[in-house]
């Protein structure tokens, strides 16, 4: 295979920016909007599950067809290019409305109005995200023909998005240390973390040249397969697509780390019994920066080996490697956490626990783009944006049986949120230290043995895919001499 690199060092820094502002925003949703649902407007449980799955079953019509748009049309500045520039501005406003609590609506209310802000803001900022999510993370796919430069650059790219999560995810909870009011760390979250990385995100649109061009997509001739329903009949596509939604647990070490430090009942340095409003609030923070922080090192460990480790191994093995080292640590994690009630002899495991984090979020973007080639080899159709459309509509749901996954376990141990924000914080603390012991190991099991059996059951599909080796090589070569055939123009 023609090792040659297309992509210069000021598009690949470009890419990995452009990344990092998209991970800003992304992250103020993915980790904590389930708090801010359940414990700040103080939502129903039902309510937020079924608004979740609900927006899942919109994504599963709105991401596909948002790849077959852009597959369609290229305009005279691109095919991918155009959407990150129109979609920077809705998507920062409705993050911020996402996570401003509407005046006049008390914590609790039970008003009809509030609940139809909350669901029309929800999905729509899923829909337009989704209008610049696909397209961006196509930016590969047409940057570089080489699958070997490509996985670079998507491994760039995550991990750089990666480092944007981790700046949203530290800013409430180092707020936390001075403010106790929850709905003010998300204000300040959502507010500034907008407005820093919206216009980062637009520079994809200017400093990213689109070299693989493909002819449009047309539609399809009698008896022609649909672009979907290649993409369903496409075996190695499903089996990272079900792999991807599988491995949901991977965020749940981010996106729970709130809900553990608030009841699973682990302290630092103070009484449980005579604590303080504002030490018990310090305390939630101490706990959620540890977690978090654990979720930071071993995601971007990972990344950063990634590179290094795609030269020698292939991205199946890495998958079910990372997964299977992520469930044995997980279960060390419960046992040890547990039966010491020292949250500080758990820190290497959840690091390790973490590993999977990084992995699946770069491993498995490469492993759809093979999968796009793959049906290229076979069909002579290259669907760029709905193969990405597959991983994106898979991040959301993942993020989206987080989220259940949460509110379930407030369910299953009967934990009502509006019983324990009480106007009166003492008496929240009151009730939330007051918990039974079962309740807190219910909390703590959605950052141990919750993600590790999530991670078990990603494992297994991978088995059966087969992109590597052999059949990856001879399907890139025979694709170089398909396109020249073809005409299809790959510019410098």
């Amino acid at each position: 295979m023609e090792e040659r690199k297309y992509v210069t060092k000021k598009e690949s820094v470009t890419y990995a920016i452009a990344a990092l502002g998209q991970g800003l925003v992304y992250s103020c949703m993915s980790s904590y909007i389930t708090d801010f649902y359940m414990n700040v407007l103080m939502l129903t449980p039902w309510f937020v599950i079924m608004l979740m799955l609900l927006a899942r079953v919109w994504d599963a019509v709105n991401d596909p067809l948002m790849g077959m748009i852009v597959d369609r049309h290229t305009t005279k500045w691109g095919r991918m290019r155009p959407y990150p520039v129109f979609t920077a501005i809705p998507i920062a406003a409705l993050t911020i409305l996402m996570f401003l609590r509407p005046i006049g609506f008390e914590p609790g209310s039970q008003s009809t109005l509030l609940y139809v802000y909350v669901a029309v803001v929800y999905v729509l900022w899923g829909m337009i995200y989704t209008s610049s999510d696909v397209p961006f993370w196509s930016f590969p796919n047409v940057m570089t023909p080489n699958p070997a430069e490509r996985g670079v650059i998507i491994s760039y790219g995550r991990t750089v998005g990666g480092i944007g999560s981790a700046v949203t995810v530290a800013l409430p909870i180092i707020v936390g240390f001075f403010i106790s009011d929850s709905a003010t760390k998300y204000a300040i979250m959502a507010i500034s973390m907008s407005l820093i990385g919206m216009p980062l995100f637009v520079l994809s649109s200017f400093n990213i040249k689109e070299r693989v061009v493909h002819p449009n997509s047309t539609k399809r001739a009698p008896g022609e397969p649909s672009a979907l329903s290649r993409i369903l009949k496409c075996k190695p596509l499903m089996l990272v697509v079900l792999a991807g939604s599988l491995s949901f647990g991977r965020y749940m070490l981010q996106s729970a780390a709130p809900h553990v430090a608030r009841y699973a009942g682990f302290y630092i340095g103070i009484d449980r019994n005579t604590a303080t409003v504002e030490q018990f609030s310090a305390n939630m923070s101490k706990i959620q920066m540890i977690i978090q922080i654990c979720a930071a090192i071993g995601m971007f460990g990972a990344m950063i080996f990634l590179p290094k480790l795609f030269k020698k191994f292939e991205y199946r093995t890495l998958m079910i490697s990372s997964c299977l080292i992520g469930f044995g640590s997980s279960v060390v994690t419960l046992l040890v956490g547990w039966f010491t009630k020292n949250l500080m002899f758990c820190i290497p495991f959840m690091i390790i626990s973490a590993i999977p984090l990084g992995v699946i979020n770069n491993v498995s973007g490469a492993m759809v783009f093979d999968c796009i080639d793959y049906m290229e080899w076979q069909t002579g159709h290259r669907d760029n944006a709905l193969g990405s459309a597959c991983q994106s509509f898979v991040n959301k749901l993942g993020n989206a049986f987080a989220t259940v996954m949460i509110i379930a376990m407030y369910l299953i141990v009967k934990i009502d949120p509006k019983n324990l924000n009480a106007a009166d914080p003492s008496a929240a603390l009151s009730i939330a230290n007051s918990m039974t012991a079962g309740q807190n190991f219910g909390m703590y099991a959605l950052v141990s043995i919750v993600p590790g059996i999530s991670l078990l059951l990603c494992a297994i599909p991978l088995f059966f895919y087969d992109i590597v080796g052999e059949k990856k090589k001879k399907i890139t070569e025979e694709l170089a001499v398909m396109r020249k055939e073809r005409g299809i123009e790959i510019s410098d």
